[in-house]
């Protein structure tokens, strides 16, 4: 047996439960590894409260991004060992259709992600197919190695691949003070572009310049792309990195130059929004959507992490057994970085 959160029926953090579960046990292609560390995400709210597309059996562990030591693996496994640190990477694929093969691993039919398909990291053990299994360089704690996966490699997907972000290009992130909203100033950054950043409060926006950011907006005080449109001398941004949904869609298109392109990966505030064509078609705007990334581009992002080049925030780390504060933290919005559960402090306490 082994301690897990889990819930039992759909509904808000009372619904997590601290329990006795049994440990899970390798099959053929299958590592188990004891969990050292699990970062909150979104998502985890999202398939706590029944959101439709996630299909999920109950009760249900989530967690997408976890690390941690390997446990066993299953007979006839090779490049293995117990007692190895990895991280395991967050999307579950065939590895053998068309779209796998080629390349596109995320597009694959059969795709799901760890916790929000599979049993997740809100454990003590966990296991995944072996090809998610990927070491981690020994300087490299944990806690940082579960915070950068699913939020890295979103906003590398959607800066680098989607969006096509070049040196010299003006980029606007929206909520810079969010996991996913930090990794993007970092490889905005990283890109060689000018990054514009919002956030909610002067700590947040001082945060968001420790990160890399050159332009900081207080969104709460005016219509940002006003701000946006004013400080680039009438032209907008090249880029908008855009995660929100309605709250701030209409004022993300406002906020770009002719022929500027916005990128979604989320929809936090709803999932519709009114769109006037004309404004779209008149400007050549491209609006395009974002959904995880390639296996290979998560590997490059693992060497930029682990070469010290990119940076995951932890904004605080706690017991796996206070699941529902940590997902309490997460929905007040009152954190910078990614919240971490940490199974070992319940075994050393």
């Amino acid at each position: 047996m082994m301690k897990a959160v889990r819930f039992h029926r759909f509904g808000g953090p009372e619904q997590l439960i601290y329990e006795d579960v049994p440990k899970p046990l390798a099959g053929p292609g299958d590592v188990v590894v004891r969990v050292q560390a699990c970062a909150l995400n979104h998502l985890d709210l999202w398939v706590r409260e029944g959101v439709p597309a996630y299909q999920i059996q109950l009760p249900h562990i989530s967690g997408c991004d976890v690390s941690g030591i390997v446990d066993h693996f299953g007979e006839g496994l090779r490049g293995f060992e117990s007692g190895q640190r990895v991280f395991i990477a967050p999307g579950v694929s065939c590895f053998e259709c068309p779209d796998c093969l080629s390349g596109n691993d995320h597009l694959c039919k059969t795709y799901q992600i760890l916790g929000a398909g599979p049993a997740g990291g809100y454990a003590e053990y966990v296991k995944a197919p072996a090809k998610n299994i990927i070491p981690i360089p020994d300087h490299l704690s944990f806690e940082s190695a579960s915070a950068f996966p699913l939020t890295f490699l979103t906003a590398w997907h959607m800066l680098i691949t989607r969006a096509g972000l070049r040196p010299g290009q003006d980029l606007l992130v929206l909520s810079g003070g969010s996991g996913v909203g930090s990794a993007a100033v970092q490889i905005g950054k990283l890109a060689g572009a000018r990054v514009f950043a919002t956030a909610s409060s002067p700590q947040k926006l001082e945060q968001a310049r420790n990160m890399g950011a050159d332009v900081l907006i207080d969104y709460t005080q005016d219509d940002f792309s006003k701000q946006i449109v004013e400080m680039t001398g009438g032209r907008g941004v090249d880029v908008v990195f855009e995660h929100v949904g309605p709250a701030t869609f209409g004022q993300s298109l406002r906020s770009l130059a002719r022929q500027g392109r916005l990128v979604t990966c989320g929809a936090t505030t709803g999932p519709r929004v009114e769109l006037d064509l004309r404004y779209v078609f008149s400007r050549e705007l491209s609006i395009m959507g974002a959904k995880m990334g390639r296996r290979a581009e998560l590997l490059k992002v693992a060497d930029l992490v682990g070469a010290g080049k990119l940076k995951p925030v932890i904004d605080s780390v706690y017991p796996l057994s206070e699941a529902r504060a940590a997902q309490a933290k997460m929905l007040s919005r009152n954190l910078f970085g990614k919240i971490i559960l940490n199974p070992a402090l319940n075994r050393s306490g």
